[in-house]
């Protein structure tokens, strides 16, 4: 580091002395926007910096250290945040600068108590921000908001538990839905399935419809298994590692330490992305004295700027270009001993190729011909290959389409079930993938059913579900009486901000099981509650015990959480003894009758009845207890068998449409901030794009900023086009010129879910469009009151 580098941070450390904070009393205004050069480096002394400036401001020194040496530890709770797996060696620091963020959140000493809704009632919160609202703390007692009441006021466990029983049994099963956030652990999730179909309905989405849902449909048809091929330790063990519409240095941070070690074993990493992002440039990793001085590791060998939407395009042009030379040079390019034994379709797959456009290649891209020549050469050069993808690739309308053409790139040379290659779709929430193996999904497969009612003694019904989309729609015709989410904060998660708060409006009931204070519980049904859980960081003692939870990670590898402070209060339970109690309140007769006092009391009870129903967990809780747990089986990877419908791995046929923009407009993504994950607000910058104290900013290129008519500092309203004319707009946004792909900008979630049309979804998963928006720019709309989302406080002109 040098000394003028030192000194910077010497002098922020002096201004801001770490010392734990006060949740703040009014929402911060963006008066002081500033904006500054992107960063070409990710972690770093800076992300040591605010991590432990986060941690000591939320939680106090002593209890940081005591909490953070405990993350991702075999003994220890599994991070809140990410997915992304732990190694077979643990480090005594095993986490990122966002899982600190993520443990401070939890873990502070902040509490909302009853005397804070007393003071704000449900009409002013929906006017602070989710900053506002995440900051003040943990929920310490259940909460009730009565027919007719803009109040929330305490109510007792067991009346909160009768009034949801009650409308439950009042209303029939298909009117109600039941959300899952992937924050749930294994034993609550089961449960919480288990209770809903019983009750009689599989209405269960979850937050899996609006993210990776789309790699799990592509993958569940070509390979026969929804989740990725590769191991931790096959990243290490690759040639060449492709990062396809992903953020790794904001959103899985602990990522580049395996990007990191694959550079060191002479792996070379392609970067596909609309934004040069820092986490792709550099990793300086802060356990390390290289990195602690700013002479870190160069991650990204070549970075292809692709287009919002290009990513289709770009994989077929490549097939199409392995296949011409495999014309060349038979038998030395194409793996044709694997395709002819493991896979079926190829010869179509290879006639739809040949009638490729390379113009159209060149327009959905904005990629030369010679860059993708150089790109098929390294891939070629390149033994064993592993793709990595993020929501960067799940948000489009085609995105299906374009993973099934990524299985194709993988099997044409047979890169999966083979060591150091094969598929990396990288969750995001920390148990989202084991959620959906425990049964929350509305359309749950026969097999599963069938093993759930043989197990618990009822016919579980049969009927599809709505999954989150189609929940939305269903509560705008009245067709939902109640909404309950178990975890999350659908209400900003959601697209489509103002239809969806106006659908969540027309229930009867809602229901949040939630650790903090969020946008979800502002926005109500006509009646309200909030049941407050104990947090992953947090003790969790029952009748038989201390218990502890499971969790599956990002590569099928599951394992324990143990937490062990003491929790936030006396009055919360946990998400199993809370699915439980609600349960026996709820299940009369004509239902099944199950001992839900056991399952709560002992959560080995729980695990044995998942060993005899989901494959794979055979002796569940003697394997769990062994440091680092045990891997859930995968047979594309373990044996090269494809449980498809051929039996073999399928290539697809993909058509390719360009995604043309009208003149004057911008395809925009939905992205996060550095200081954010999902729809928690950690704080007001975005270190490594160069915004600090503010978040209402629209990145796009300054070419494109021109064309516009505008220059870098503009306040704008962006407004999507959709085609069912309804005019979306998000309010006074600061244009910030930065060196994206041309013809497309990014902004902030949730701020712009408001512009995520609900109609406009990916085929087959049903997944909202959120990197593929049309929108325009238009002169900014000023507002004296601020409503958080979609109308915010009047913000002056920022300045760099």
């Amino acid at each position: 580091m040098t000394g003028d580098r030192r000194a910077s941070w010497a002098s922020r450390l002096r201004a801001n002395p770490l010392r734990r904070t006060r949740a703040p009393v009014e929402d911060p205004s963006e008066d002081a926007l500033v904006v500054s050069e992107p960063k070409q480096a990710a972690a770093g002394v800076p992300a040591v910096v605010a991590s432990v400036r986060m941690a000591v401001g939320q939680m106090g020194a002593t209890r940081s250290v005591r909490t953070l040496l405990r993350v991702n530890q075999p003994d220890g709770f599994d991070c809140p945040g990410c997915a992304w797996p732990e190694p077979n060696a643990t480090h005594r620091i095993e986490f990122c600068e966002n899982g600190a963020k993520a443990v401070a959140e939890e873990a502070t000493r902040r509490r909302v108590t009853a005397d804070l809704f007393a003071a704000h009632p449900t009409s002013v919160l929906a006017r602070r921000s989710d900053y506002w609202l995440g900051q003040q703390g943990r929920l310490t007692e259940p909460m009730l908001k009565a027919s007719g009441s803009d109040h929330y006021v305490p109510v007792s466990w067991d009346d909160a538990f009768r009034l949801v029983a009650a409308e439950l049994n009042r209303t029939s099963p298909e009117r109600a839905v039941f959300y899952t956030s992937g924050r749930t652990s294994n034993e609550a999730a089961f449960l919480y399935q288990l209770f809903v179909r019983a009750y009689g309905t599989n209405n269960l989405p979850d937050c899996s419809n609006m993210c990776h849902e789309s790699s799990g449909s592509a993958l569940g048809e070509t390979i026969g298994v929804g989740k990725g091929s590769v191991r931790l330790e096959d990243l290490p063990q690759a040639d060449l590692i492709f990062v396809v519409g992903q953020n790794p240095g904001t959103n899985h941070p602990r990522m580049l330490s395996a990007l990191e070690q694959a550079k060191h074993a002479g792996a070379r990493i392609i970067a596909v992305n609309p934004l040069p992002e820092a986490g792709l440039l550099r990793f300086d990793d802060p356990q390390k004295p290289k990195g602690l001085v700013g002479r870190g590791t160069q991650l990204a060998d070549r970075f292809l700027q692709i287009r919002l939407n290009g990513d289709l395009a770009l994989f077929k042009a490549l097939n199409l270009l392995l296949l011409e030379a495999e014309d060349a040079d038979p038998a030395m390019v194409v793996d044709r001993a694997f395709v002819d034994e493991h896979t079926h379709g190829f010869e179509a797959l290879a006639a739809d190729l040949r009638h490729l456009d390379w113009d159209d290649v060149a327009e959905a891209t904005g990629l030369t011909r010679a860059e993708i020549e150089a790109t098929v050469a390294e891939v070629r050069a390149a033994g064993k290959v592993i793709v990595c993808w993020a929501m960067g690739l799940t948000q489009h309308r085609n995105s299906v389409a374009t993973i099934r053409e990524i299985v194709n790139f993988l099997l044409l040379r047979g890169q999966i079930g083979r060591p150091g290659a094969g598929l990396c779709p990288v969750r995001g929430h920390s148990n989202v993938q084991g959620d959906r193996t425990m049964g929350i999904y509305e359309k749950p497969k026969a097999a599963f059913l069938d093993a759930l009612g043989a197990e618990f003694g009822f016919d579980p019904p049969r009927g599809h579900g709505h999954d989150t989309v189609e929940a939305i729609a269903a509560m705008a015709r009245g067709d939902v009486d109640v909404f309950f989410a178990l975890g999350g904060n659908f209400a900003s998660a959601a697209p489509d901000t103002e239809a969806t708060l106006a659908a969540l409006r027309r229930c009867r009931l809602t229901v949040q099981v939630s650790t903090k204070l969020n946008r979800s519980h502002s926005v109500t049904g006509d009646v309200a509650l909030i049941l407050p859980t104990l947090g992953r960081t947090e003790l969790d003692e029952q009748a038989s015990g201390p218990q502890f939870v499971t969790v599956e990670d990002s590569m099928g590898m599951v394992h324990a959480s143990r937490g062990s402070l003491q929790p936030a209060s006396s009055s919360l339970l946990s998400e199993v003894a809370i699915v439980c109690r609600l349960a026996a309140a709820t299940l009369a007769e004509g239902r099944p009758v199950l001992n839900w006092a056991a399952f709560e009391a002992d959560y080995d009870v729980v695990r044995d009845h998942i060993e005899r129903v989901v494959p794979g967990f055979d002796r569940f809780n003697e394997r769990v207890r062994h440091p680092g747990g045990f891997e859930l089986p995968h047979p594309p990877r373990d044996e090269r068998r494809f449980p498809t419908a051929t039996g073999k791995a399928n290539f697809t046929v993909n058509a390719l449409e360009v995604l043309r923009v009208p003149p004057g407009r911008l395809l925009l993504q939905t992205v996060r901030s550095h200081d954010q994950y999902n729809t928690t607000i950690y704080g007001l910058d975005d270190r490594y794009r160069g915004v600090r104290n503010g978040r209402r900013v629209v990145f796009a290129h300054a070419e494109d900023l021109a064309s516009l008519g505008l220059r870098d500092g503009d306040l704008v309203d962006l407004v999507s086009e959709w085609a069912d004319g309804v005019e979306r707009r998000a309010a006074s946004f600061r244009a910030v010129a930065f060196p994206t792909a041309r013809g497309c900008c990014a902004a902030y979630f949730p701020e712009t879910n408001a512009l995520v049309p609900l109609s406009s979804t990916a085929e087959t998963s049903n997944t909202p469009t959120s990197k593929s928006v049309v929108v325009r720019f238009a002169p900014a709309t000023w507002r004296d009151e601020g409503v958080a989302l979609g109308e915010p406080r009047r913000v002056a002109q920022p300045h760099r």
